[in-house]
């Protein structure tokens, strides 16, 4: 049996005793205390992932016009449950199933399966063995990716708001988080093929992000621009955000949920490893809003919040792969080229009449294919205890960032292809677009019947 060091051991009970678990310090064993501050931690960081819904809905709506507020706002509450729903049926166990080295065939539906704890002593015997490495609970560990899958079809909102269908969206999102996310969560996450080759992502800039960016351009193409976004001859005409106050806490919110996003990937309450985590996904969070900064107010004259939203977000996202695998040093250059990376991307998405009302794809895309990257770049062998090899910079030759490069490619070509399809058999069937008198007066009328600001009709622009 594994012993707690003393501090810690009286850490363990006061925690306990503090939240109200009652124990019995002489009959619990230390492996047991472990198991329940660690089961604790779990829960609180993945309830802030949950909370990231309040931020990312939020952003989408403040970025957005007044008049299709609602249906924002109900897209990014009905996402959540949608994923709930096809997580627990297909998703879970396509992921962390056992099964082959491309998808899990055990455990589909979620309660199904089971989950003898290594924290028993036992030889696990379960229908999840590559998440069995974490001692804490099956409904917990389930509740953890949950909030993840969550997050990967939120991102596709912003993408494709102001002008898609509500009920496509949600087909949409249940197809997204039953049969894409949980395929490629696999290979990296759930002992696949991916994870084999020496691919490492932390805590999804890849699996999550990246994910959710392909998926959110496959869309956009699909869907095309908004009405008015582009003129013929080539102009774009801004689409301006009508609460940049709601962008602004949105942000905050996400800031926050993702201290719980990464150090929570953990899956364990090791204090160094957290506060390593913190550190470097705080470092990169706020690197990316000021280079964010300063590049577009060099660029266009004068600082733009939503820019500066976008570089923060940006900086989070390229270090949600990396967080625990590099230097806090290194947690700077990252976050300080995310931002770069995102204001660049923007211009590009708007050369390229490719119209994305909240800069979901130059966050999620571009920053989340950089920050996997990053690991093959930057990468410092058991800096936190895993065993990644040195990336590129730090002598470790190409070897990880070729394993990178690889996984990269094949979830990108995986999600594209899959999210295409689904699209294309949604426009088909359903349609995708609401109509042109529709988009022109509102979703919030057309699709809900409803006003985000009754009795304010100056702006309904």
């Amino acid at each position: 049996m594994t012993l707690l060091r003393p501090r810690g051991r009286w850490l363990a009970l006061l925690t306990l005793v503090l939240l109200g678990v009652s124990t019995n310090a002489d009959a619990k064993t230390a492996e047991e205390l472990t198991v329940a501050i660690d089961t604790i931690w779990v829960l609180i960081t993945a309830s802030l992932v949950f909370f990231m819904n309040l931020g990312f809905g939020l952003v989408e709506s403040g970025f957005c016009r007044a008049k299709n507020t609602v249906n924002i706002l109900s897209k990014n509450f009905v996402v959540f449950a949608i994923s709930c729903l096809a997580f627990y049926l297909f998703g879970w166990g396509l992921m962390f199933g056992n099964g082959s080295g491309w998808l899990g065939t055990e455990g589909l539906l979620m309660l199904g399966g089971t989950d003898n704890s290594p924290a028993t002593g036992d030889a696990y015997s379960g229908a999840y063995t590559a998440i069995a490495w974490t001692g804490i609970p099956l409904l917990a560990k389930f509740f953890f990716q949950l909030v993840f899958a969550g997050t990967a079809a939120t991102i596709v909102s912003g993408a494709v708001a102001e002008r898609i269908k509500y009920v496509s969206f949600i087909i949409f999102s249940f197809l997204l988080v039953a049969f894409v996310y949980p395929v490629t969560g696999h290979w990296i996450w759930g002992g696949g093929w991916l994870a084999g080759a020496g691919f490492w992502d932390f805590a999804g800039s890849t699996v999550v992000h990246s994910v959710g960016g392909w998926a959110a351009l496959t869309g956009t193409l699909i869907l095309g621009p908004r009405l008015g976004k582009y003129s013929p001859n080539g102009t774009v005409n801004p689409i301006l955000p009508h609460s940049m106050t709601s962008g602004f806490i949105g942000c905050l919110v996400l800031w926050l949920g993702w201290f719980g996003f990464n150090p929570g990937s953990t899956m364990t309450a090791d204090p160094a490893a957290i506060s390593h985590v913190f550190m470097t996904t705080n470092s990169a969070a706020f690197m990316g809003l000021l280079s964010a900064t300063t590049l577009n107010w060099l660029w266009d004259g004068k600082p733009d919040l939503g820019m500066s939203v976008n570089g923060c977000l940006a900086g989070l996202v390229a270090i949600t792969a990396p967080c625990a695998f590099v230097t806090v040093n290194a947690s700077l250059i990252i976050g300080l080229l995310a931002g770069l990376i995102v204001v660049g991307a923007v211009k590009l998405l708007d050369a390229l009449k490719i119209d994305d009302p909240v800069g979901a794809i130059p966050v999620h895309l571009f920053n989340g294919t950089f920050g996997t990257l990053c690991v093959g770049l930057f990468a410092v062998d058991k800096i936190t205890g895993a065993a990644t090899g040195n990336g590129l910079f730090n002598g470790g030759g190409m070897t990880l960032l070729i394993a990178q490069l690889e996984g990269i490619a094949a979830v990108g070509v995986y999600t594209l292809v899959l999210s295409a399809i689904f699209w294309f058999a949604i426009k088909a069937v359903v349609g995708l677009r609401v109509s042109k008198e529709e988009e022109e007066e509102g979703l919030d009328f057309g699709e809900h019947g409803q006003s985000a600001y009754s009795g304010f009709n100056t702006l309904q622009v």
